[in-house]
């Protein structure tokens, strides 16, 4: 039964260890970052790319429900799985459910070398804003969109030494007045969903059906 990955290449160093550490030889594709920012262009860029996988039976994506752009998915031929996570910062953190309890304690905004490397992030924002309206003001700006976070938490995943971009991250945290700490991750669901583990944490779609809200279990909530 041949598998197939599709993962977004913020996740390509956790992604890569997991399946190092688990001996899985899956192929990937892997799906460019900053189509997060457009979830529409994203959703049409994985559909085009499952349409292209003729071969496999099962196509697990490797993605977090990512502002809704996994709803309508589907494949003719493959099975689809999709860990059940809000986005992929759920996903290194063990669930929704954990992530849940981790944010209890204090509002955070999160950070790993993927991120910092593919993501438009906070930090490309911020930067771009001291080029445009200089430092004080953009400290002003950056203090009142984060008047509610207390933490800037970078998850170690293992999968690159976390100490070479502690340095920017202590400053990244620094500038916007936040407290660094360092977590370690959980990436039991990605070893799960490579191991074809797949129990209630993951969605599970036969051929010729699509995803829908009622298969993410977030029905009357809002995405975290």
């Amino acid at each position: 039964m041949k598998t197939t990955i599709i993962a977004c290449k913020t996740l390509e160093d956790e992604v890569n260890q997991t399946l190092t550490k688990t001996e899985i030889g899956y192929p990937v594709k892997w799906i460019e970052s900053g189509l997060h920012n457009y979830p529409e262009k994203l959703r049409d860029t994985l559909q085009n790319t499952i349409d292209e996988i003729t071969d496999s039976d099962y196509i697990l994506l490797i993605f977090g429900l990512c502002g809704n752009a996994l709803l309508g998915l589907a494949s003719t031929n493959a099975t689809l799985v999709v860990p059940r996570v809000d986005d992929c910062i759920s996903l290194f953190l063990g669930g929704n459910s954990k992530r849940k309890m981790i944010e209890e304690k204090s509002a955070a905004y999160y950070l790993t070398k993927g991120w910092l490397r593919y993501e438009n992030n906070i930090w490309q924002e911020y930067t771009r804003s001291v080029e445009k309206y200089g430092k004080e003001r953009t400290k002003g700006i950056f203090g009142t969109m984060l008047k509610h976070y207390t933490h800037l938490v970078v998850i170690d995943t293992g999968a690159y030494d976390t100490g070479l971009f502690l340095e920017e991250a202590k400053e990244i945290a620094a500038e916007l007045n936040l407290e660094l700490k360092v977590i370690p991750a959980d990436l039991d669901l990605l070893k799960d969903a490579l191991e074809q583990n797949w129990h209630e944490e993951f969605i599970v779609i036969e051929p010729g059906k699509t995803i829908t809200m009622q298969d993410t279990g977030i029905c009357g909530r809002e995405l975290q």
